[in-house]
């Protein structure tokens, strides 16, 4: 190009033949010309000044422009990233993948006899699970201390799941729960980690201990029911907790007095929710939104609980924009709201059959205190 520019004209000292390479290349002007014209360059192809100056305009534009763009995309800021670091350490902390402790409760007792034999632990739940976590929940009064203002709600199916074969015309026989005892120490369990992910939710242990109270004991179920989507497998629509005996069908979840007016959407909520791929930030940030929801009955502070959640929602939409790649993320948020509006009529469902539970006495005496203090004891 050059050459072109000047018009050179060069003549070889030598016999016009040299063999040029990367290192001799400047020996001879006259045949490395040469040997650009012989592999194909060609001078109707060489920029003028002028198109040079353009195209060198015209890459710091495009370079601008991606830096504009750039700064302009939304970020989590430094403050978001810690908030969501807590959390996944809440959860991590309060969810064991192992399912270790499940041989702790009092082992599951299947009435059909195709499925595995229960699992045969030497040991009851310890002490009620009740005592290790409640009585020490806000270093205050005992979780036995609830006002009795807030309405009691809901019983857990945590890991409850479905056969093929089977259809709503289960019939619950409310003589003979064999699962009862079984399922009644796992919501225990569950209410225990949901108290515990809780009260390490940034600004949380920050309300008053009766709005605390008032949020779990609305929340709890919903928030099993959230947690219980990582054991779910939509494989073959059961709740898989390590070994087949904590391996949940809808049969086990029928054995302990529930019927499929609660299955059926509760099955169908999680497949919903297993189908939105979430990142293991946006599963924890949506259980905290759960937990802080300011109309729950008995909140008395809902400003600053209403408070807490929008600067969650506000870090789960940033999330999505930032590290949600598409086409996942088209319209993640506003389905992961309609997930818990879906959590609240199976809240209100639970409530209504863990009631028909309750005022039975020979089957109340099953339940744990923990239970019976979260979700109300109706018999007392």
């Amino acid at each position: 190009r050059r050459s072109m520019k000047r018009k050179a004209m060069f003549t070889c000292p030598f016999n016009g033949d040299c063999k040029i390479t990367k290192d001799n290349r400047r020996h001879c002007q006259a045949c490395r010309l040469k040997r650009c014209v012989d592999i194909g360059m060609m001078t109707e192809f060489i920029l003028t000044d002028e198109e040079v100056q353009r195209k060198r305009e015209m890459i710091l534009k495009r370079k601008e422009e991606e830096a504009l763009k750039e700064s302009l995309k939304p970020k989590l800021s430094e403050e978001q990233q810690k908030v969501i670091d807590i959390l996944l350490e809440a959860h991590r902390k309060t969810y064991d993948p192992t399912y270790a402790d499940f041989t702790r409760f009092r082992p599951p007792v299947r009435s059909n006899p195709s499925n595995r034999g229960a699992a045969r632990s030497s040991s009851i739940l310890t002490q009620d699970l009740s005592s290790e976590d409640s009585t020490d929940l806000f270093s205050s009064d005992a979780f036995s201390m609830f006002p009795e203002s807030v309405e009691p709600k809901m019983f857990s199916n945590l890991v409850l799941s479905e056969e093929n074969d089977e259809s709503s015309s289960v019939n619950i026989d409310f003589s003979h729960l064999s699962m009862l005892p079984h399922l009644a120490d796992l919501v225990s369990y569950s209410i225990q980690k949901v108290i515990g992910f809780a009260k390490m939710i940034p600004g949380f242990r920050d309300l008053a201990a009766e709005d605390q109270i008032a949020l779990l004991k609305s929340s709890a179920i919903e928030v099993i029911m959230l947690r219980s989507n990582q054991s779910f497998t939509l494989e073959d629509m059961t709740w898989t907790c390590g070994s087949n005996d904590f391996k949940y069908r809808i049969s086990d979840v029928t054995q302990a007095g529930h019927s499929m007016d609660l299955l059926e959407p509760l099955v169908k909520f999680q497949i919903g929710l297993k189908k939105l791929n979430l990142h293991e930030e946006e599963h924890v940030l949506l259980m905290a939104i759960c937990i802080l929801s300011p109309d729950r009955p008995g909140v008395q502070d809902t400003s600053l609980v209403e408070s807490l959640q929008d600067r969650l929602s506000e870090i789960l939409q940033t999330y999505i924009r930032c590290r949600h790649p598409p086409p996942g993320s088209r319209l993640l948020y506003a389905k992961m709201i309609q997930k818990l509006a879906d959590l609240r009529s199976l809240n209100e469902e639970h409530s209504k059959q863990y009631r028909c539970i309750s005022l039975q006495p020979e089957h109340s005496m099953q339940l744990t205190p923990l239970v019976l203090e979260v979700f109300g004891n109706e018999i007392s």
